[in-house]
C-alpha cells in the first residue's frame, strides 16, 4: 500500500512512471483485463470470482500480492476505458502462442464458474475472445467441459 502511494505520488508530481511494473502492450494487463471483463459483464462480480481473479493472476504469473493488486486496479481502468475486445486480443494475438491463449480462455472459464453458475453474457464473452485469439469452437468448448467436470468434482469433495 505504502509503496503504490509513493509511486502515484512520484508519477502525478514528476510525471515519472518508470515504476510502473505493466507497461501498455504487457500481455499480463491484457490478460487481467479480459478476465475482469468477464467476470463483471453480468453486473455483479462477487467475492468469490474477485478472490478467484486475484488467485488465478498471482499463480499463472508468479506475480506478488501487491503486483496482483496493482495488475487489477490498472486492468479495471483498461476495461472501464476500453469500447471492445480487439485491443486487449491483439496484444495476446502478437504476444503469446497458441498453448497461452488456449490457457487464457480456460482461465477465463475458471472464473466464470467461480461463482457456481455461467450467465449468458459471460458465455458469450468467453465465445467472442476465442474467436478473436484463433482458439477453435471445439478447443473452446473442451475447455468449458474441463473447467465444469473440475468444479463438479470439487463440489462433491466440499460435501463429503
Amino acid at each position: 500500500m505504502l509503496s503504490s502511494l509513493k509511486r502515484f505520488i512520484k508519477e502525478v508530481t514528476f510525471g515519472e512512471s518508470e515504476g510502473l511494473t505493466f507497461a501498455d502492450d504487457d500481455q499480463r494487463l491484457a490478460v487481467a483485463a479480459l478476465l475482469i471483463h468477464v467476470i463483471s459483464v453480468d453486473g455483479d462480480m462477487d467475492e468469490a470470482e474477485h478472490k478467484k481473479l486475484t488467485d488465478t493472476l498471482r499463480d499463472h504469473y508468479a506475480l506478488t500480492r501487491e503486483d496482483t493488486e496493482e495488475l487489477i486496479r490498472l486492468a479495471t481502468d483498461r476495461d472501464n476505458e476500453a469500447v471492445d475486445l480487439y485491443g486487449f486480443t491483439s496484444v495476446l494475438k502478437r504476444k503469446t502462442d497458441e498453448a497461452e491463449r488456449h490457457a487464457i480462455i480456460e482461465m477465463m472459464w475458471r472464473l466464470v464458474y467461480a461463482d457456481g453458475h455461467v450467465h449468458e453474457f459471460e458465455d458469450n464473452t468467453v465465445w467472442r475472445v476465442a474467436e478473436l485469439l484463433g482458439v477453435s469452437s471445439r478447443d473452446r468448448i473442451a475447455l468449458r467441459q474441463k473447467v465444469a467436470q473440475e468444479q463438479d468434482l470439487e463440489g462433491d469433495k466440499q460435501q463429503s
